[in-house]
């Protein structure tokens, strides 16, 4: 109930607030903690206040998190667009704002399965949660046989070509690597905002080369249907007046072909930042379109539980999602 009155009274649309909400939510679960330690072993409540709100900064600030093999540069010569944002990326430890030099870092496994992923981590497209929905779960993609790939994109500060464009370049570069790195298949994974990103990739391709072979979603922005969208993410890649026509455009639920990739879509009932009605109106439009689909909607969970273990469905949505993969890679063989 606290988080929802908090969302009410404070959407964060922004880096700042963005970084004070995730304090918040830490200082929130280490509070739950700390009371029922501080009944019953009968700790000074004022200590472990002051410990609460230590440990909960310092978590966001110094997390540690898996070093991928090799990071690259998206445009060394320069982007072909720009986002016009100035001065320095700031870095919150699990996600940074202010991008504007792209990179896409890369986890290899021993032996790859024959897929590639492009990760798209959320963020409201005011942040990239590069490393709190990236590297946090690299391990498990590879020891899968995944080559599992990051990508820090532009935000789009209202010029809504340059993630698109960041995603097409990072497959570019993947695909110059295909048989180095050894996968038949590339797909694409988008969180939250970048789940809207990954949507965006698999239902505005520009050539059959940007057509991700999958598309797998957590959480997703899919509309920017003012109604029931996240405006944080709707203003960040349209700006504060967008057209109708930019809104029907980039309402991804409307731009579903029988060519949209395969789809694995994850929610919550009781996301009440991303109405699960996102996850629903793509859903039924892949279905229209005779496109396979996969829907999971879980009761509770709410929202950015990505690499959080103790999301109730955590082992789960990992369980189904490895079969969803393992199906793809029978298919290789085919």
């Amino acid at each position: 109930m606290i988080n929802i009155c908090f969302f009410l009274l404070f959407l964060p649309n922004n880096a700042v607030e963005l970084y004070i909400y995730s304090v918040f939510i830490r200082i929130k679960m280490l509070y739950n903690y700390c009371m029922i330690v501080t009944f019953e072993k009968k700790i000074n409540m004022k200590k472990s206040l002051v410990f609460i709100v230590c440990l909960a900064i310092g978590v966001s600030l110094y997390a540690q998190f898996p070093s991928p093999d090799v990071v690259f540069g998206l445009w060394p010569n320069g982007a072909p667009t720009e986002n016009g944002l100035t001065g320095d990326e700031i870095d919150y430890g699990d996600h940074v704002s202010n991008v504007t030099e792209p990179t896409l870092s890369v986890f290899l496994p021993e032996k790859c399965n024959g897929l590639a992923i492009l990760v798209c981590p959320g963020g409201g497209y005011v942040d990239v949660w590069d490393r709190g929905e990236g590297y946090s779960l690299s391990d498990w993609y590879t020891e899968q046989g995944i080559v599992y790939a990051v990508l820090k994109y532009r935000l789009p500060n209202g010029h809504t070509e340059v993630p698109l464009d960041d995603v097409h370049r990072a497959m570019d570069i993947l695909k110059e690597k295909q048989a180095e790195y050894g996968f038949k298949k590339l797909g694409i994974q988008g969180c939250s905002a970048g789940g809207h990103l990954a949507a965006t990739a698999a239902t505005h391709f520009d050539t059959p080369e940007h057509r991700p072979d999958f598309q797998i979603l957590f959480y997703p922005v899919i509309t920017a249907d003012l109604s029931f969208s996240h405006r944080g993410s709707v203003y960040g890649l349209l700006g504060r007046t967008p057209t109708p026509e930019m809104i029907e455009l980039y309402s991804n639920e409307k731009q579903v072909t029988k060519d949209t990739p395969p789809a694995f879509i994850m929610a919550n009932s009781d996301d009440y930042l991303v109405p699960v009605r996102n996850s629903i109106e793509y859903y039924t439009a892949l279905q229209a379109n005779r496109v396979s689909a996969t829907l999971h909607v879980y009761p509770v969970g709410g929202h950015g539980w990505f690499a959080n273990s103790n999301f109730v469905y955590a082992e789960q949505w990992k369980s189904d999602l490895k079969q969803w993969l393992g199906q793809i890679v029978k298919s290789l063989d085919n």
